[in-house]
């Protein structure tokens, strides 16, 4: 198999292909055009165009290839969507993810034993939810004044709409029974709300859902200076005297190894990949993936009550997905430390029932993720005499649950089934809590901070502290608690980064010409 031609240099290495990777392409190509841009996934092109959310392929055998195509080394698994619906306390992935063979638990802890990752081009961006709803309360990063700006900025670059399922014949009764129970005493922004959907719709009336290509956008595919190197699996940040000079590559087709030397380097591999690429670099700040975050999450069921006599209009299929009740928002509070998706069961990625066959459409998920107390703690740490499958270093998760956590929990628990009871009739008498690790909204390990207090690894512009021209990405990046889906705020502070590298390139370039035009 021949070599790949792999850059030299250039001004700007990308690790990972998922939203906040290519946020920072995509502000790159628009912000500084010279600048040349190389991005590394570990994994395949599983879709087309690169990156694209699995969920737009029609034809059904062809996304389960995808899908498998994405589970790196834990292909062939059992997952969620085999035969049968989820029961509480299983070990299994969502399509498209793998799980941790070992190292996700330890004695007296709870551990995260269905923490999952995926490697393909898009990353978990190919296989997400879209929802993209905007933090509120303590969710809310105080220290970052511009967080309102960056939330429109992240949500033109991933197309969040709350129109996605306008017309939705059993929409609006959702959102009606819903409201009638939630709304009472809440700010209106608090109040049950379409979910922000990161989805357009095509002039055949189709849903396509947002991946990392929409990100991207046809600035960065256009952009010559931009290449994207898949199965090329980054196993180094170079680095010298504080300063980040490159990355060290593996060509997983051939096996080679090499160098690129670049002037900034974005680790956007995810929450629990990113410290691990440091880690293996010699990067090691003191809260380096501490203060790890996930969301408990506890789902239902219920039957849409009355939903024969409302009527129904045929609903249109959509790449495996047809426009039935949509996706309703229950926003968190700080009372209610909960935040709430109500969504037609093909939308859900846990199937928790089958479809009526009589009125489909009529059978919701109800899901409820909690905020969760922040521990230091709570961390991804690594094994160097150990290696995982792509020989890095182990992960070694560290995990538990506080009491407060449990009592945020229970009281999900009351508060999903008097929601159930509101939209109908519930499935089952009791609700059922996710193993810990089925968020997927990992957080916190590379978190950002106002100061080098060893509290967090990264400034209020994700660049790590102590190492100059390095910069992190994902939902480790955020370091308070929260509850709502993390990749809007994610994409958010990726904005804020790229547009420090995009000033600090286009200043370099400008010195650079001046002083070009002096010498001669």
């Amino acid at each position: 198999m021949s070599q790949r031609p792999y850059p030299a240099s250039v001004d700007v290495a990308i690790v990972g292909s998922g939203p906040t990777a290519s946020a920072y392409a995509r502000i790159l190509s628009e912000e500084a055009p010279n600048a040349t841009i190389a991005m590394f996934e570990v994994g395949p092109t599983v879709s087309n165009p690169p990156g694209a959310h699995v969920k737009n392929i029609v034809d059904e055998e062809r996304r389960v290839l995808a899908q498998r195509a994405s589970e790196g080394p834990g292909a062939g698994a059992a997952t969620v969507s085999s035969p049968g619906a989820v029961k509480s306390g299983e070990r299994r992935a969502r399509p498209g993810t793998y799980l941790l063979s070992d190292g996700y638990a330890f004695p007296g802890e709870d551990g995260l034993p269905v923490a999952a990752m995926s490697s393909n081009v898009g990353g978990m961006g190919a296989h997400w939810t879209a929802a993209c709803p905007r933090p509120s309360g303590k969710e809310r990063i105080g220290f970052v004044p511009d967080m309102d700006q960056l939330f429109n900025e992240a949500e033109r670059l991933l197309g969040v709409t709350t129109h996605a399922f306008d017309g939705a014949p059993f929409s609006d009764i959702v959102h009606e029974r819903l409201a009638a129970a939630v709304d009472e005493g809440r700010d209106p922004a608090a109040k049950v709300q379409p979910m922000p959907l990161a989805v357009h719709r095509e002039p055949d009336g189709s849903l396509m859902w947002s991946g990392a290509d929409v990100v991207m956008g046809d600035a960065t595919r256009q952009n010559p200076r931009f290449e994207l190197f898949d199965e090329s699996l980054v196993t180094k940040v170079t680095h010298d005297g504080g300063t980040a000079s490159g990355v060290e590559v593996q060509d997983r087709r051939t096996g080679t190894s090499h160098r690129v030397a670049a002037r900034r380097v974005v680790v956007a591999a995810d929450a629990l990949r990113t410290p691990q690429l440091l880690w293996a670099s010699g990067i090691r700040p003191d809260a380096l993936g501490r203060y790890l975050n996930d969301q408990p999450q506890v789902v239902f069921a219920s039957r849409i009550e009355g939903a024969v006599e409302a009527g129904r209009v045929e609903a249109k299929p959509t790449a495996g997905l047809t426009q039935q009740s949509g996706v309703a928002w229950v926003p968190y509070t700080d009372d209610m430390p909960f935040h709430g998706q109500i969504m037609q069961l093909d939308a859900s990625p846990v199937p928790l029932a089958e479809d009526d066959p009589v009125v489909p459409g009529s059978i919701v998920g109800l899901g409820l993720f909690c905020a969760k107390d922040l521990q230091r703690e709570d961390r991804v740490a690594f094994d160097d005499g150990v290696r995982d499958a792509y020989g890095m270093p182990a992960m070694r998760i560290h995990y538990k649950l506080t009491e407060r956590d449990h009592e945020v929990i229970e009281r999900a628990k009351a508060e999903i089934v008097r929601l159930g009871q509101a939209v109908g009739k519930p499935l089952d008498e009791r609700p059922f809590v996710l193993p810990p690790g089925a968020s997927l909204h990992y957080q916190g390990s590379t978190r950002m901070g106002l100061e080098d207090d060893g509290e967090s690894v990264c400034s209020p512009d994700s660049e790590v502290w102590g190492v100059s021209g390095l910069f992190v990405a994902g939902n480790g990046v955020i370091p308070t608690p929260t509850a709502c889906n993390p990749t809007l705020t994610a994409v958010a502070l990726a904005v804020r980064g790229a547009m420090k590298i995009a000033k600090e390139l286009e200043s370099s370039l400008l010195m650079s010409e001046s002083d070009n035009r002096i010498a001669k």
